[in-house]
């Protein structure tokens, strides 16, 4: 099964899907505390490491968004920028395994800039959502990268024949754009279900694809609604998630999606390709 996988993620069949998860052996190179990425482990980092109220606790959206309407959206693109681009963190095993076999195709929900080091040498396209915004029509914004700087570029001048990057939820770098509060996420979504929020090569491409999730959880329905209508026009099945212990809510919604649920952490198909050792 996992050689199956390996070989679809190499041949381009199967899109690698990056979830909070696969940050989960990243440390701060400073103290070795680990990288926020997760729902509470962001919201604790933006409230100096205390709880916010249980109703704020259940999704970093909320969080964000009650932080937004305190202090302004410029203290929570801030706070991601300062986690996320000013900080400095370890390499994760999942991005050096990225980089060594360089995808056609990978999404990465995550909003740090891991990825996005993984393809440092190599030319690509970057697609950044990006939300609330008046100048366009589209909730994208789209980057070429010649090898050792980004520039923006109009659609029609996209490389199609490029490998891709997508960051729905947005990265500091090469500018900082996110998707993070409430408000942030309503306009996404509605646009990503209206065909404004994926750039039309995209959508030829992925067309017949399959997806391998990796340290991606479905118990909140941000993350699912974003997922859905990003593998839309997927094969079938729709691909792979290693979750371990999924809950019954998780193990309805795959089974909805077709996806088959592989009740391992990511770490067991790094160590079938030999990337991780054994334990």
């Amino acid at each position: 099964m996992y050689k199956q996988l390996l070989e679809g993620i190499r041949s381009g069949k199967i899109v690698p899907y990056l979830g909070a998860g696969a940050l989960s052996d990243v440390v701060s190179q400073t103290d070795g505390s680990p990288i926020p990425a997760d729902s509470d482990s962001l919201i604790l980092a933006m409230n100096n490491g205390q709880p916010m109220a249980p109703r704020l606790m259940y999704e970093f959206p909320r969080a964000a968004m009650s932080m937004e309407n305190k202090k302004g959206r410029s203290f929570v693109t801030r706070f991601l920028n300062d986690t996320y681009g000013d900080k400095e963190w370890t390499r994760g095993a999942v991005h050096e395994w990225l980089a060594s076999i360089k995808p056609h195709y990978v999404i990465d929900v995550n909003r740090d800039t891991q990825l996005l080091e993984s393809y440092a040498d190599t030319e690509h396209t970057l697609i950044m959502g990006v939300a609330r915004i008046m100048a366009s029509d589209y909730r994208f914004k789209l980057f070429h990268y010649d090898g050792s700087h980004y520039r923006e570029v109009a659609l029609d001048a996209v490389n199609p024949d490029l490998p891709i990057l997508f960051k729905p939820l947005g990265a500091p770098k090469p500018e900082a754009n996110y998707i993070a509060a409430d408000a942030d996420f309503v306009d996404y979504i509605t646009e990503l279900m209206g065909g404004f929020a994926i750039p039309a090569f995209l959508k030829e491409y992925r067309k017949q694809k399959q997806y391998l999730f990796l340290g991606m959880r479905f118990t909140r329905d941000t993350e699912r609604m974003v997922m859905s209508d990003i593998i839309y026009a997927a094969d079938e099945p729709a691909g792979w998630a290693f979750i371990p212990e999924p809950t019954d809510k998780e193990r309805r919604f795959c089974k909805l999606k077709k996806i088959e649920i592989i009740e391992e952490s990511w770490e067991a198909l790094l160590e079938s390709a030999g990337v991780l050792a054994t334990t």
